[in-house]
């Protein structure tokens, strides 16, 4: 039940962000690792990604930790949130130091994934702007997790059916889900 759920929270939070990709489907059968999934297919070949929709997959990513708890409490959570914590961390460091997608530091490559920071070379000057990146990247989370605390708290009677209906079938396809997000 707290994968349904944990699932339920991608689905919902995913069907409400601009420019997200639509649901493809949603599973609680387990597939390697992973004891659920949701999938989201996208409409088109895309090279060049928004910051709206980067936003946006980084609350997706939370949504599945954030219906964990609404559902049961905050130490109910579950291991289960991982994967999406990692994705989400790394999504949220390539935004602000490879993609230049702060307002408050400027549009240079901070790191250098083999070397490391790629800035000037005094410990210092280093550690000052490791600070600032930190908190750029601290500042991007926060939000986008409110964002989809919020999503879930507005639309919970939709993550409860959801979860019903995944409870019941196991896997939902887009048609469900839709109707679902309609009701």
């Amino acid at each position: 039940r707290m994968t349904a759920y944990h699932e339920a929270g991608h689905a919902v939070v995913g069907y409400y962000m601009p420019e997200h990709d639509p649901i493809y489907k949603v599973s609680i059968v387990p597939r390697g690792r992973a004891l659920g999934v949701t999938m989201f297919l996208p409409e088109d070949d895309s090279v060049s990604v928004s910051k709206r929709k980067l936003e946006g997959e980084l609350s997706t990513l939370y949504g599945g930790r954030i219906a964990e708890e609404l559902y049961k409490g905050h130490d109910s959570i579950t291991t289960g949130a991982s994967n999406d914590i990692e994705r989400a961390t790394y999504l949220a460091f390539k935004m602000i130091t490879e993609w230049g997608m702060s307002k408050k530091l400027i549009p240079i490559k901070f790191v250098d994934e083999g070397t490391g920071f790629t800035g000037p070379q005094t410990t210092m000057i280093t550690e000052q702007i490791n600070n600032r990146v930190e908190k750029e990247i601290e500042d991007l989370v926060k939000k986008n997790y409110k964002i989809a605390e919020k999503i879930l708290k507005s639309n919970w009677k939709k993550v409860e059916l959801m979860a019903e209906e995944l409870m019941k079938y196991e896997t939902i396809d887009s048609d469900a889900i839709e109707k679902i997000m309609k009701s």
